[in-house]
C-alpha cells in the first residue's frame, strides 16, 4: 500500500531554498555587520562569513534576498491557498503551547505521527515566518532608508533598525538550531522532508 505524502514537492523545494537562502544570508550579513558593528563586544569569525570583504558580502546578501523574498511570498501565497497554513498551524493556544512545551522538557512529548504538528511546532512556525518578514521589512529599512521612510519611522530609525533587523536574525538562528537538533532527535521528519513521506 502506498504511504501518503506528508508533504508535496512544492513545500519541500520552498523548505530546501528558504534553507538555503537563510544560511547564505545569515553568513554574508555577518560579513557586513563585522564592518560596522552593533555591538562591540560581538563579531563574527572570517571563517564563518560569506563574501570575503564588505563588498562581496553585499553582493551576496542582494543577490540572495531576492531568491529569499520571492520564495518567502511564493511560499505563504501557496501556503494560505491551498490552505495548508491553516490546517498545519491553526487551530494554536497558550495553553497547549505549554502542555507541550512541560511534555518536551520532561522528554514525553510523542513524535508517532509525523503529519501533525504539536502546539510547541505550530508556535515556532508561526514565528518563524513572522521573524523572516520582520527581517525582510527591517533589511528595507536599513537598504533603503530614503525610499521607505514610513518604514524607517516604525523601526525606530536607521540604527534602530539594524538592532532591529540583528535580533530578528539571533532568533531566526536560534529557531535554526533547535530545528535542527530536534531533526536529529526525530531523524525521519528530515526523511519526510526529502521523500515527502
Amino acid at each position: 500500500m502506498k504511504r501518503s505524502t506528508l508533504h508535496p514537492l512544492w513545500v519541500r523545494i520552498f523548505h530546501w531554498v528558504n534553507a538555503t537562502s537563510v544560511v547564505a544570508m545569515c553568513l554574508s550579513g555577518w560579513q557586513v555587520y563585522n564592518a560596522s558593528p552593533i555591538f562591540r563586544a560581538v563579531t563574527f569569525p572570517a571563517s564563518i562569513t560569506l563574501g570575503g570583504w564588505l563588498g562581496g558580502a553585499l553582493l551576496w546578501h542582494f543577490a540572495v534576498m531576492w531568491i529569499l523574498v520571492a520564495n518567502f511570498l511564493a511560499y505563504l501565497v501557496l501556503s494560505v491557498a491551498t490552505g495548508r497554513l491553516r490546517r498545519k498551524l491553526f487551530p494554536i493556544s497558550v495553553r497547549a503551547i505549554a502542555s507541550d512545551l512541560a511534555a518536551a522538557l520532561r522528554g514525553k512529548l510523542g513524535h508517532g505521527d509525523l503529519s501533525q504538528y504539536n502546539a510547541v511546532q505550530k508556535f515556532a512556525y508561526l514565528v518563524a515566518i513572522a521573524d523572516i518578514a520582520l527581517l525582510v521589512l527591517s533589511g528595507l529599512a536599513i537598504w533603503k532608508p530614503v525610499q521607505f521612510p514610513v518604514l524607517r519611522t516604525l523601526m525606530g530609525g536607521f540604527d534602530n533598525a539594524r538592532v532591529v533587523h540583528f535580533v530578528a536574525m539571533s532568533v531566526l538562528v536560534g529557531f535554526f538550531a533547535v530545528h535542527v537538533a530536534m531533526v536529529a532527535l526525530v531523524p525521519r521528519s528530515l526523511l519526510t522532508m526529502i521523500r515527502g513521506r
